[in-house]
C-alpha cells in the first residue's frame, strides 16, 4: 500500500494534499507532531510538510529520505530554503500557481520507489566506436534482467537509436514529437507516450531522435532523464562525443559514463581528446575497448594511453553488421557484446546515485 504520511498544520493546503494523494492512488497518514512523524519517517512512500511544520521537523536530526516534499500557498519566502536543505526536500511546491505538481509529485512515487535510479552515458571515442551499439546493449542487459529501463538518444546526427533496436517502425513519440520546455515530467506520462518492448518482468522504453525534425534540448533531456531517475529506472543516454548543451545535460546528471574505444592508435589520440573534454563535466569516466588491435595493442595500454581506468574489453560481434542492417539487434547473451553490457552494468549499480548529493534553492523545483 502506497502510504503518504503528513504534516501539515494548514487546513486549506491540507484538503489541497488529500485531494492530490486522492488523484494519485495514495492513502494520507495525518500526524499531529514531529514526535508522531519520526516513528514513520522511513516506512512512508512520501512525506509531506507545509511551511509552518518545516522548521521543526528540519530541526529533530532526521536521516536524509527521498521524497519529501513542502507545500505552500504562494511563493516560499527566504526563510524556507535553509530547513529545507537540511533535511533534503526534494520540491517546495505553491500549490496555488502549480496544484498539477504536487498530484505529478506523488503519482511518481506511487508508480515506484524513488530515489533509486541509475544514469548512464555512453560516448565514442571516434568515429564508427560503437557507442550506440554498446548503449543499445546495455539497455537489452536490463530488459533481459528483469529490470526497467529507459534508453535516451542524445544524438541527433545518430541517424536514430531506434534503428540500432530494429524498432524504426514502432507507434510512440520520438524527440520532435514531444513539446518539452524542460520542469518535471510526469513519469506514467512518458511511459505512455514512448515505445517500448517487454519481457516478462522487465520492461525497456525507449526514446530516440528522429530523421528530421528539431534536436533535443538541454532543458528536455534534463526533464526526461530525471523523470527516470526519480522512477527508480535504469536510464542509458547514447551521447555524441562532440558535446552539445544537450548532450552536457545528460553527462551532468551521469552516475557513470564509459567511453568506448576501438584498440586502434589514431582512435586512442582522438579518444583522449574526448576524454579531456568529459572531465571538465565532473562525472566518473571509465574505457571500454573495443578489439581486435591491428597491431596487437593489449586493452590495458589502449585504456592507459586514453587516460581512463579500463572497465572491460570487448571481443567483435560475430555478424553484427549485418544484422544491425537487417534491423535486427543481436541477442546473444552469451556473446562479446551481452557480457561487455552485462559488466557495465553491475559497474553502473554500484554507483552511488547523484539522487543523493545536496541541491541549492535554485535547483529545488517550486511552483
Amino acid at each position: 500500500m502506497n502510504r503518504l504520511l503528513a504534516l501539515v498544520d494548514d487546513p486549506a493546503l491540507l484538503d489541497e494534499v488529500l485531494q492530490a494523494a486522492a488523484v494519485a492512488g495514495c492513502e494520507v497518514d495525518r500526524v499531529p507532531d514531529v514526535a508522531a512523524l519520526r516513528g514513520r519517517w522511513r516506512a512512508a512512500s512520501a512525506v509531506v510538510l507545509d511551511t509552518t511544520t518545516l522548521a521543526a521537523v528540519a530541526g529533530a536530526a532526521l536521516p536524509r529520505r527521498p521524497a519529501v516534499f513542502v507545500v505552500a500557498t504562494g511563493p516560499p519566502d527566504r526563510s524556507v530554503w535553509p530547513p529545507a536543505l537540511e533535511l533534503g526536500v526534494e520540491q517546495v511546491i505553491d500549490v496555488r500557481a502549480g496544484r498539477a505538481k504536487l498530484q505529478e509529485a506523488l503519482s511518481d512515487v506511487v508508480e515506484s520507489p524513488p530515489g533509486d535510479g541509475r544514469v548512464l552515458s555512453v560516448l565514442g571515442g571516434c568515429g564508427g566506436a560503437g557507442a550506440s551499439v554498446l548503449a543499445t546493449a546495455v539497455g537489452q542487459a536490463v530488459l533481459s534482467g528483469g529490470g526497467r529501463g529507459l534508453l535516451v538518444d542524445c544524438d541527433p546526427l545518430g541517424g536514430g537509436l531506434d534503428l540500432a533496436l530494429g524498432a524504426e517502425r514502432e507507434a510512440g513519440k520520438r524527440w520532435p514529437d514531444l513539446s518539452l520546455s524542460g520542469g518535471r515530467v510526469p513519469v506514467a506520462e512518458l511511459r505512455s507516450a514512448l515505445p517500448s518492448r517487454t519481457r516478462g518482468d522487465g520492461r525497456l522504453t525507449f526514446l530516440s531522435c528522429a530523421r528530421n525534425g528539431p534536436d533535443p534540448t538541454p532543458q528536455a533531456v534534463a526533464a526526461v532523464v530525471e523523470a527516470g531517475r526519480r522512477a527508480g529506472e535504469t536510464v542509458i543516454c547514447d551521447v555524441p562525443r562532440q558535446l552539445s548543451p544537450a548532450a552536457g545535460a545528460a553527462l551532468e546528471r551521469s552516475d557513470l559514463a564509459v567511453l568506448v574505444v576501438p584498440a586502434r592508435l589514431r582512435a586512442c589520440a582522438a579518444a583522449r581528446r574526448v576524454a579531456e573534454e568529459v572531465a571538465t563535466r565532473g562525472v566518473a569516466l571509465h574505457a571500454v575497448v573495443r578489439g581486435p588491435s591491428p597491431t596487437g595493442i593489449h586493452a590495458r595500454q589502449v585504456a592507459k594511453a586514453v587516460g581512463l581506468p579500463l572497465l572491460t574489453a570487448m571481443r567483435p560481434e560475430r555478424r553484427l553488421a549485418t544484422a544491425l542492417d537487417e534491423g535486427r539487434f543481436p541477442h546473444h547473451r552469451q556473446g562479446p557484446l551481452a557480457a561487455a553490457a552485462r559488466e557495465v552494468l553491475a559497474v553502473l549499480r554500484a554507483q552511488n546515485p547523484l539522487s543523493t548529493r545536496t541541491f541549492t534553492p535554485a535547483e529545488i523545483s517550486h511552483g
